[in-house]
């Protein structure tokens, strides 16, 4: 049996308190919630505990404080099957915080408190060898430790995974051209081609700037990506089900392509295995803990997909 391929995920790790309304507020006042968690989570820890899940052995490198929500938020994650011995803690620094409304209909607000000594960018990497990673996969929230993880697992031959969400433009353009595989999400595409566009028109200029491959997500649309062999853009659709939660969906999508690009899955077949997860997960509440496993991932893309 072959080994279970390595990744390494890069960037936020937070402790989400999320609450299921009935609606999103439209005006100030007090709303009773009728569900709730506590639980650790963020960009790049939602996609590792998603991609550990899936079958891989997944490190995380992230940055807390030396409070006791650090020493909560490492438990939390730890317990999941990740390693966190590259998490770094910063004496003096408050760890991460993020609180969330989620609404009838799967739909989300999410207010994120970072503080800036936590977020300060490391020196270097936590490791030796980025090698003895499959894949290297990071997020907007900590650049200074996303630039140098992409640097070193391009230099390495190694697939280099940007999640290019919702970010100031100058880290988007800091980050952009030291990845490998760019999978950006609409509001990402936005702020990068500085106007707005439909996604498969973004898809098509953000490939013009960068030799990366390239593929903008659009949550229920589904996801286009750059066939550089055909010069055209192409869709992958999202598979249909019931929306109770789409907090972490599509941190649970790069967290399944990540793996299924360490896996050397056709690119097709990794956007695919990453649209099946993510949907699974959104039947679920509760942010990343309705992240799926191995089978049921498997089991969507044949439902979804049936071999011709």
């Amino acid at each position: 049996m072959a080994r279970p391929v390595k990744l390494l995920s890069v960037g936020a790790l937070t402790l989400d308190t999320i609450l299921h309304v009935e609606a999103l507020p439209a005006h100030q006042g007090k709303f009773i919630a009728s569900d709730g968690v506590q639980i650790a989570s963020g960009m790049a820890t939602s996609a590792a505990c998603a991609a550990q899940r899936l079958g891989a052995e997944v490190s995380l490198w992230a940055s807390t404080g030396d409070d006791p929500i650090g020493d909560q938020l490492i438990a939390g994650i730890a317990a999941e099957g990740v390693d966190c011995s590259h998490v770094r803690r910063v004496r003096g620094a408050r760890s991460a915080l993020a609180s969330i409304l989620v609404d009838a209909h799967g739909e989300r607000i999410i207010v994120p408190f970072y503080d800036s000594r936590a977020q300060a960018d490391p020196l270097a990497l936590p490791f030796a060898d980025v090698t003895t990673f499959d894949a290297v996969l990071a997020d907007v929230r900590w650049p200074g430790a996303a630039a140098l993880a992409l640097k070193a697992a391009r230099a390495a031959g190694l697939p280099a995974i940007l999640d290019a969400d919702t970010a100031p433009l100058a880290v988007l353009e800091q980050m952009l051209p030291l990845a490998s595989h760019i999978v950006a999400s609409e509001p990402a595409a936005r702020i990068v081609c500085r106007h707005a566009l439909a996604p498969e028109t973004a898809c098509a200029e953000l490939a013009s700037r960068t030799d990366a491959f390239v593929a903008v997500t659009g949550g229920a649309e589904g996801t286009w990506w750059f066939d550089r062999s055909a010069r055209i853009v192409r869709h992958v659709a999202t598979p249909k089900v019931k929306v109770v939660d789409t907090l972490a969906a599509g941190d649970v999508f790069h967290g399944a392509f990540a793996v299924g690009l360490a896996e050397a899955m056709p690119i097709e077949n990794a956007l695919r295995f990453a649209s099946a997860a993510a949907a699974l997960k959104c039947q679920r509440f509760g942010g990343r803990l309705g992240a799926p496993g191995r089978a049921e991932t498997v089991a969507m893309v044949a439902a979804t997909w049936p071999a011709n």
